[in-house]
C-alpha cells in the first residue's frame, strides 16, 4: 500500500486537525479563562507544534514506531509501550467521538432523536478503524478543501456581527485561569501522538518537520481566528454558546431574506468532524496490528469491540456528558502531556531524526 505523501500530512496538519478544536474547545476554555482564552490556546499550539516538528524528525529514519522502539527496548517492551499508546489513543477519542454525537443531535434534529439514531455512525467509526492508516491520505486530500471552506465561510458570515473590542482588556483573568485552562485544553491536543503512529507510514522529504510545523501553525492561526470571532460574537455569554462554530453565523444579516445559508457550511465541518473524530482510534488499531503483526483478524476485531464499547458509553452517558468532559479535562488531562510531548521528545532523544545507512 502507498504510503501518505507530504502533501496530504501537511493538509491534515493545516486543514483536517483543527476542526477538532471548533466545537467545545472555544466554550470551555472561555468558561474557564473568560476573553483571555486566546492564550491557553497559543500555548497548547506551540507546545503542540514542538511536538510535531520532533516526531517529523523520525520521518528521516524510515521506520514504522514499532521498529524504533525494538531497536531500543526490545520486542516485548516495544509492545507494551504500543499497547500503552493505543490504549491512551483510545482513550482519547473518547472526548471528540462523544461531542460529535452530541453536536450532530442538538443542532441537526429539530427534536430529540431516539438513542437509535446515531447507532449507524458507530458502524461507521468500526469500518475506519478497522481500516490501515495510509488510505487517510487520500481521504486528507478530500476533506482538507472541505474543511477551509466550511470554516472560511463560517467567519466570512460572522465578521459583520463581531466586536473584536471583546477582547479587551487583555490578561485580565490572571495567572490562575490562564493556568487552568491551558491544563485542561491538553484534552484536545493529541495530533503529536496520531502522528506517532505514522512513522513509517510517511514519504520522507526534505524538510518535513519544519514544514508539518509551520503548516500546523497555520491551522492554528486559523483556529485563533474563530476563537476571536466567536467571542467578538458573543463577549460575555459565550461562556453558554455550546458547538461555537455552529453559532457564530446565525446572527448575518442576510439570513433574514436568504435563510440559515451557514448551515451548509456548518455541514461541511460536521462532515470532516465525523472522519477526524474517530482518527486517533483508527491511528491505535493500526499500532497495534503493527506491533503484534496480526493484520487479518487484530484489526476488524478490536476495531468492532472499541465501536461497541463507544457506543455503550454514549447511551450510559447521554445526558452526563459534561461530566464526562469535566472529569478528563479536570483530572485526567496530565496524561495527554505524557504521550503527545514526553514520548516523541524522549524517542528523539533515543533514536534520533537521522537515516541508518
Amino acid at each position: 500500500m502507498s504510503k501518505i505523501s507530504p502533501r496530504q500530512l501537511y493538509f491534515f496538519l493545516a486543514c483536517v486537525a483543527p476542526v477538532g478544536k471548533l466545537v467545545l474547545l472555544p466554550t470551555h476554555l472561555a468558561n474557564i479563562a473568560g476573553n483571555d482564552f486566546l492564550y491557553p490556546l497559543l500555548v497548547q499550539y506551540v507546545i503542540g507544534a514542538a511536538a510535531v516538528f520532533c516526531t517529523l524528525l523520525l520521518v528521516r529514519r524510515g521506520k514504522t514506531l514499532p521498529v524504533l522502539l525494538e531497536e531500543v527496548c526490545g520486542k516485548a517492551v516495544s509492545r507494551i509501550l504500543c499497547t500503552l499508546l493505543s490504549l491512551f489513543l483510545f482513550y482519547a477519542t473518547l472526548v471528540p467521538l462523544l461531542e460529535q454525537k452530541t453536536f450532530v443531535q442538538s443542532v441537526f434534529y429539530d427534536t430529540l432523536p431516539s438513542l437509535a439514531a446515531f447507532a449507524p455512525f458507530f458502524l461507521f467509526a468500526a469500518y475506519l478503524m478497522a481500516a490501515p492508516l495510509e488510505r487517510q491520505g487520500r481521504m486528507w486530500d478530500l476533506l482538507a478543501p472541505v474543511a477551509a471552506v466550511g470554516l472560511a465561510g463560517i467567519l466570512v458570515l460572522s465578521f459583520g456581527s463581531a466586536d473584536y473590542g471583546a477582547l479587551l482588556p487583555a490578561v485580565s483573568m490572571g495567572f490562575k485561569s490562564f493556568s487552568e485552562g491551558t491544563m485542561s485544553a491538553t484534552s484536545w491536543f493529541y495530533d503529536s501522538a496520531i502522528l506517532l503512529t505514522m512513522l513509517g507510514k510517511v514519504e520522507e522529504e526534505k524538510g518535513i518537520a519544519v514544514k508539518g510545523m509551520l503548516f500546523y501553525l497555520l491551522g492554528g492561526a486559523a483556529v485563533g481566528l474563530f476563537f476571536a470571532t466567536f467571542c467578538a460574537v458573543f463577549a460575555d455569554t459565550a461562556v453558554n454558546q455550546l458547538f461555537a462554530f455552529s453559532k457564530t453565523s446565525k446572527y448575518f444579516a442576510g439570513i433574514t431574506v436568504l435563510g440559515r445559508i451557514d448551515y451548509f457550511f456548518i455541514f461541511l465541518l460536521a462532515m470532516v468532524m465525523a472522519f477526524y473524530c474517530v482518527l486517533p482510534a483508527q491511528a491505535g488499531v493500526d499500532l497495534l496490528v503493527g506491533a503484534f503483526h496480526k493484520p487479518r483478524f487484530l484489526g476488524p476485531a478490536v476495531a468492532v469491540l472499541l465501536a461497541a464499547a463507544y457506543f455503550t458509553v454514549s447511551v450510559s452517558l447521554d445526558y452526563r456528558f459534561g461530566e464526562l468532559v469535566k472529569a478528563v479535562t479536570s483530572t485526567s488531562f496530565w496524561v495527554f502531556p505524557v504521550f503527545t510531548v514526553l514520548a516523541p521528545v524522549l524517542l528523539l532523544a533515543l533514536r534520533g531524526g537521522r537515516r541508518e545507512s
